[in-house]
């Protein structure tokens, strides 16, 4: 499930294009893909979008399921610096993705000073040299970002304008 965030707390966008455009490009990159899902939740609640809320509000709609919040190590790192971490932690069980330049033992370190810290799971994923900050920049450059998002996401990039640029599918 994609959430987007209706105000990120701790994460400002250069030429972030709005909640409503951040939605649509959820929805178009997941679009003909039944495993994935792409919830309004954060974008209809007003004030900063605090994952503790989502996942009380989602836990709250379907008590007897298992929620797991998917994160990069680093972001996985900053867990004590977010707002409530303890309570995010009593809420989901962490799936970490290990990503260039934090190491496990910087996450579980960092993980470790929290209660229930223990509850992360680490799983396999390639390593892409690849992110959402770099397909700004390319947008904003006019180099293309075809193959390295949905052909969807890209037609609405361009259709928009949004990041400050142009870009060729």
């Amino acid at each position: 499930m994609l959430i987007p965030a209706r105000i990120p707390p701790h994460k400002p966008v250069e030429d972030e294009p709005g909640v409503e455009h951040r939605l649509e490009l959820c929805r178009r990159a997941v679009q003909g893909d039944e495993r994935f899902t792409v919830s309004e939740l954060e974008v209809a609640r007003p004030g900063p979008s605090y994952t503790v809320d989502t996942l009380e509000e989602l836990t709250s709609k379907a008590p007897d399921t298992e929620l797991f919040l998917i994160l990069g190590g680093d972001i996985a790192a900053g867990l004590p610096d977010w707002h409530q971490p303890e309570k995010v932690l009593s809420l989901s069980t962490l799936a970490i993705a290990e990503r260039p330049g934090t190491t496990r033992a910087q996450i579980e370190g960092s993980l470790g000073r929290l209660q229930r810290g223990d509850r992360a799971e680490f799983f396999p994923m390639p390593t892409i040299d690849l992110s959402s900050t770099e397909i700004r920049r390319r947008v904003r450059e006019g180099q293309p970002i075809r193959y390295i998002v949905p052909d969807a996401v890209a037609a609405y990039i361009r259709e928009h304008q949004l990041y400050g640029g142009s870009t060729d599918a």
